[in-house]
């Protein structure tokens, strides 16, 4: 998905290239429905707003049935035109995703819905948003149950990391690179910063920091081989997690990251109060904040790619 810090502001990095219009015309126009490229996929968009920046034209493009918070600058390298021609070509991407027909597709280790912008689909939709999707076929094995949505424990990921999400994708896509493991610092070193972050703050230990960060470290080391993973990373993963060894212990805030996109839906299955489950939301957020906060120390700003990536050539495959 692209590059280092994502908020609604044209300077994310989707710079055209030689193919921009001419700096006197734009290819789209405001109000205009389209289609948009966002990480492995195409999905239905609307042009918000088209302004011409240093000889460049940028879009603030509308995702359908998507939560406005994803509405976002892009250049127009990202955007097709809404012809049948380019409708095929959305349709043979999420055929190759793997993409189960009768859902809308999800987004990719970050991913917008294909389409409807009617009330109830947009609420449908915004738990995809949340989830980075609705489930795969290919996701733990199955396809689960639709969850309800009044189940779903919303988790806002700030700006800045769905766009780190975004980079996160193109390294091992577009790049054909790795992120170059064991990482430092680890999941577990990030988990007990903020626990320090947190005492210094609050003047003691509170019992239930210390249970979510528990919970954190448990859901990432079972998710991580399972839906965490792109099938360029697992071989990677074979290689490196040898025994006993935690995921937690040698993998980083790249794919941690990850886990919070997946969480809405893993902790759909569990039993919570609503006065719980917004305790939980306060909770989860802040450390999204802290991770946010450390950004430019937690990940790395470059993948690695000494190594051939697993699947090259192939494909991009979750």
């Amino acid at each position: 998905m692209a590059n280092s810090s994502r908020d609604d502001s044209p300077t994310d990095g989707d710079t055209s290239s030689g193919d921009a219009p001419p700096s006197n015309s734009s290819l789209y126009s405001e109000g205009e429905k389209i289609l948009a490229y966002h990480g492995p996929r195409i999905y239905e968009a609307k042009v918000q707003k088209a302004e011409l920046r240093k000889n460049e034209w940028r879009y603030f493009v509308h995702y359908l049935g998507w939560n406005k918070n994803w509405d976002e600058w892009v250049g127009g390298d990202r955007l097709l035109k809404n012809t049948e021609d380019n409708i095929m070509k959305q349709q043979a991407l999420d055929k190759k995703q793997g993409v189960d027909k009768n859902t809308k597709s999800g987004r990719s280790a970050q991913t917008k819905p294909k389409s409807s912008s009617d009330a109830k689909a947009e609420k449908e939709d915004h738990k995809n948003n949340v989830t980075k999707g609705k489930k795969r076929k290919n996701d733990l094995g199955a396809e689960k149950d639709t969850v309800s949505l009044e189940k779903l424990v919303k988790i806002q990921i700030p700006p800045t990391l769905r766009k780190q999400l975004v980079d996160d994708w193109e390294f091992i896509f577009q790049q054909d690179k790795l992120v170059k493991l064991p990482r430092s610092p680890t999941v577990d070193d990030i988990l007990q910063k903020y626990l320090d972050y947190r005492t210094k703050k609050d003047g003691k230990v509170t019992d239930p920091v210390g249970e979510v960060l528990k919970g954190i470290r448990c859901y990432f080391d079972k998710a991580l081989p399972v839906m965490l993973l792109y099938k360029k990373e697992r071989k990677q993963y074979q290689e490196t997690v040898l025994g006993d060894v935690s995921p937690s212990t040698i993998y980083g805030a790249e794919h941690l990251l990850r886990l919070f996109v997946k969480l809405p839906e893993l902790l759909a299955y569990v039993n919570i109060e609503e006065e719980t489950q917004t305790r939980l939301q306060q909770k989860l957020l802040d450390f999204l904040k802290f991770l946010q906060k450390n950004q430019s120390t937690f990940f790395l700003s470059a993948y690695d790619g000494s190594k051939s990536v697993e699947g090259k050539g192939k494909g991009k495959h979750d």
